[in-house]
């Protein structure tokens, strides 16, 4: 298989899984990230696996370094034909008047600024060929609202609104968007949302079957499957025990 999958934030959870998963289905795979040494060992790995892997280290709240970087693509890997938007991050967890304002710009920076500086510069070459797909990995966080959730659900619900608008303004491009909702799952997630403290992390998912990262790889890779006229716009995606940001059942 010739196409081309772009991750952002592929050294761990959602991207990582799915960069392994597309490379397993014959996919050249294009892994970015900020931890060069983690990005190295991903690259390896999946070179073991027979895949055909680029590796690009940069900060997408970095404008600078993701024009370079993209515009550092050459030959045939600018003919990316999918892009996950992955890269995002919460960052404390506090009423919003005791909120800590570095925390703020960390997550927005991130989840919605990164978010578009990669968009603006990978979609581009999607359009000039006339078709791509774009995934942007959002939350439930940004269908709902919860308490001590504040800024990160304002940043999650930013990306489900720049999915629409996405979709509307690719459509004479012939370019697929699906916003992918995951609820609660068992990443690095906590420990970054509470800065390493690995045991409140770990409380977060007592008593429940969280989501895995494998299986949001396997949902995004299933609609990436479908045939090209084919669009699933927006998929909430929750462990079986909880239904929504305020309910949740634990055993």
């Amino acid at each position: 298989m010739d196409k081309i999958i772009m991750v952002t934030g592929a050294t761990a959870g959602f991207g990582r899984a799915t960069a392994k998963k597309f490379a397993v289905n014959g996919y050249r795979i294009i892994i970015t990230g900020r931890r060069k040494e983690r990005l190295a060992e991903l690259e390896n790995e999946l070179k073991g696996d027979n895949a055909e892997v680029l590796a690009l280290s940069f900060d997408v709240r970095n404008k600078v370094e993701v024009d370079k970087a993209v515009g550092s693509l050459s030959g045939d890997w600018k003919n990316i034909d999918i892009l996950v938007n992955n890269a995002g991050l919460a960052v404390g967890l506090s009423h919003i008047d005791k909120g800590d304002t570095d925390d703020w710009d960390r997550m927005l920076d991130t989840n919605v600024k990164g978010l578009l500086y990669v968009t603006r510069a990978v979609v581009p070459l999607m359009a000039e060929r006339g078709s791509g797909h774009v995934f942007n990995i959002s939350s439930i966080a940004g269908k709902d609202v919860y308490e001590n959730g504040n800024v990160y659900c304002a940043s999650k619900f930013a990306v489900d609104a720049l999915s629409k608008a996405m979709r509307i303004d690719l459509l004479s491009h012939g370019i697929r968007v699906t916003n992918i909702a995951p609820g609660m799952a068992e990443t690095e997630f906590s420990v970054v949302r509470f800065k390493g403290d690995r045991e409140r992390a770990d409380a977060v998912y007592k008593g429940v079957k969280a989501l895995a990262a494998e299986d949001i790889a396997d949902v995004i890779y299933f609609c990436a499957a479908l045939p090209p006229h084919v669009c699933i716009n927006d998929l909430v995606i929750t462990p079986t025990q909880q239904a929504g940001v305020n309910n949740l059942v634990r055993k």
